[in-house]
């Protein structure tokens, strides 16, 4: 399954969010071995705010993950799905 995971630090933690962000070397040392698979990753490093999507199969392994940067920012995790999930789904829906 795939996951938009949007994020908006708190005001008052934004050079924390920043050092600490800016002292992980790789995405594999930030996520580690988890079940989860970083697709891409975009910053809006003025409003610090960004969005994600990240794959996995394991929710638990993500939420782990997530949590570890949860006193710094709210974090949203929604599924979502490419064009051809979304109208496979449609048809399955509507019923075609």
């Amino acid at each position: 399954m795939k996951y938009m995971v949007q994020w908006r630090i708190h005001d008052d933690k934004r050079h924390e969010a920043l050092k600490v962000f800016s002292g992980i070397h790789s995405t594999d040392d930030e996520i580690g071995a988890s079940d989860v698979n970083l697709i891409g990753r975009w910053h809006d490093v003025i409003g610090f705010t960004g969005v994600g999507i990240v794959e996995t199969d394991n929710p638990e392994a993500m939420s782990k993950w997530l949590l570890s940067w949860n006193q710094i920012c709210d974090i949203e995790a929604i599924p979502v799905f490419d064009d051809e999930e979304t109208r496979k789904l449609g048809r399955e829906f509507l019923g075609k």
